[in-house]
């Protein structure tokens, strides 16, 4: 997601002063002088499957096994998985050998597990014993469901706040499983994007991402966050990446937030990356696979993650620029739109959630807006325009053919109950897609719908804005939904996370915001709820919600 061009930032004298401090006092070995343990960075579950849960840890064995160190001696760490908390009934065992080359986690999948059904799990190297874990199998393939009940939660950047979302999903104890579609972690260096103008928790190293090791060692930083360490031990995750997880604005030839010669290649950036993320994430992911994959829950609910980074051509200039619409330009890439469409069908299980990095429903910002306004909402949803319009293509709307084909296919198909599951844009939203997503407002009949979670922590609209939550945004909102009928709720101010339950007669999200992202006891409340009925393809809002 765009949030200001490099080129262009213009740092305070007291941001920069903070940046300078941090690089002065902050050597390549800063993890030396706060050990953390053989477990230090958490144990993690991820990509449920009915037979099957893949398990997840770091170690430390040596003091100089530092976090992209490069250092320290190959390991055997011994892992269980049991249906009892005590251990008195594990269900697999084994080992698994770690050490330097791939950062000294660990991932293993461990199988011949019961379908449906809660598992506790843990990892022991020497006579220290990690930290103890629960996961959750997915159903039977086929098997009725009657409930799925999911976190959904998207960018959450460090030094814009804590992560008390990711305490209150932990609370709560009813999680099949967390959905994290995107900016698990951002690239900057400290003073480049925090809370409005305030670095609340400097990023470690204190320079901007670019290399193996820095990737690494800001994985193994926010690894230690309690909050998420909580929310991994207490359910799995089914993650996929969007852009800050590399570099800003990323596409699969480059990035708004890279400078060749100067940071090097974009082929070795983008390699160092992905290996990060492959050794640090719980995901069935390997450098040089591919990470868009299909999961299912039984007869209930089939979830496609996708993969808008690694295979999109670069975004276009502007809105005004007319290769959005250029049949040839592609966000999926070839092959994964087929494995799209051909996931997106009448048979199998009854709801299509589709795990969507960027929004896929047509958005456009009308010019009435002041111009502070109109800065804001380009700076948030895109530094490009239309006519003078903001318009965001860096998501679905600069790819227009694309959209069309997903589109198309919904409709000539009479493919119901597909409901986009959606991150990135730092805000929360419930859209109808139309039938004819081009014209403007969108027209016809909706063929699916979107449900877009807010940001963890990451600045929205009042923060650039810099005015208090729900007054300067409110009309800006009111604004793009009187031109935009199909968008149904918009929230521009709120930091927090969503809860999405799935049931046969319909699909709901509520979404929950914070009292205060800054505030590591933060509260957190309900702000509103939006269904999706079954068969009806349009998202309505609801009363009450769920506890």
């Amino acid at each position: 997601m765009t949030t200001f061009s490099r080129r262009q930032v213009l740092r305070s004298a007291g941001v920069a002063a903070v940046a300078g401090a941090m690089a002065a006092s902050t050597s390549e070995n800063a993890f030396s002088a706060s050990p953390i343990g053989l477990f230090g960075h958490g144990i993690a579950s991820g990509d449920p499957m009915p037979g099957s849960v893949l398990l997840w840890t770091r170690v430390t064995p040596t003091p100089e096994s530092l976090p992209g160190s490069g250092s320290g001696p190959d390991v055997s760490v011994r892992w269980e998985i049991s249906a009892d908390q005590a251990f008195t009934k594990v269900a697999a065992s084994g080992t698994a050998s770690t050490g330097p080359a791939r950062d000294h986690t660990v991932k293993v999948v461990a199988g011949r597990l019961l379908p449906a059904t809660n598992y506790w799990y843990r990892f022991t190297l020497g006579q220290e014993t990690s930290p103890v874990g629960r996961t959750r199998t997915a159903p039977a393939a086929g098997a009725a469901v009657d409930r799925l009940t999911f976190g959904v939660v998207s960018c959450a950047n460090w030094q814009a706040g804590y992560f008390s979302s990711y305490r209150h999903l932990a609370a709560r104890g009813d999680l099949d499983a967390v959905l994290h579609l995107g900016d698990y972690l951002y690239e900057y260096a400290p003073g480049d994007y925090q809370a409005r103008d305030v670095v609340v928790r400097p990023h470690e190293p204190a320079v901007e991402m670019t290399r193996l090791e820095h990737y690494r060692r800001r994985h193994a930083q926010y690894k230690t966050d309690p909050d998420l360490q909580a929310l991994h031990a207490a359910a799995p995750f089914i993650v996929t990446w969007d852009d800050h997880e590399s570099a800003n604005d990323a596409w699969q030839g480059g990035a708004e937030n890279h400078t060749p010669g100067v940071e090097g290649a974009w082929s070795e950036r983008f390699a160092a990356a992905h290996q990060a993320y492959a050794e640090w994430m719980p995901v069935r992911y390997e450098p040089g696979g591919q990470i868009y994959r299909r999961l299912e829950f039984g007869s209930l609910a089939s979830l496609a993650m996708l993969d808008l980074r690694s295979y999109r051509d670069q975004q276009a200039a502007s809105g005004a620029d007319s290769s959005i619409s250029n049949p040839a330009r592609t966000i999926t890439g070839t092959a994964q739109m087929d494995w799209l469409l051909g996931n997106l069908k009448s048979d199998g299980p009854q709801w299509k959630l589709v795990g969507n990095p960027v929004m896929i429903a047509p958005v456009r910002v009308p010019s009435t807006l002041s111009t502070a306004e109109l800065a804001g909402v380009q700076k948030l949803m895109g530094g490009t325009s239309i006519n003078g319009v903001p318009y965001n293509v860096d998501q679905w709307d600069g790819y227009e053919a694309d959209r069309n084909r997903v589109v198309r296919h919904l409709r000539d198909n009479a493919v119901k109950d597909t409901v986009f599951l959606t991150g990135d844009i730092h805000s929360g939203w419930a859209c109808d897609i139309p039938a004819d997503p081009a014209s403007y407002p969108a027209t016809g009949d909706s063929v699916a719908a979107e449900l877009v979670c807010t940001s963890v922590t990451s600045d929205n609209l009042d923060d650039i804005l810099n005015v208090p939550p729900r007054t300067g945004s409110v009309g800006v909102e009111n604004a793009i939904k009187a031109a935009n009928p199909h968008v149904k709720y918009l929230d521009f101010d709120s930091h927090g996370f969503s809860v999405l339950e799935v049931t046969p007669a319909g699909v709901r999200m509520d979404w929950y915001v914070l009292a205060e992202r800054t505030d590591p006891g933060s509260q957190a409340a309900r702000s509103t709820s939006f269904q999706v009925q079954s068969t009806s393809g349009k998202v309505t809002r609801m009363q009450g919600g769920l506890q």
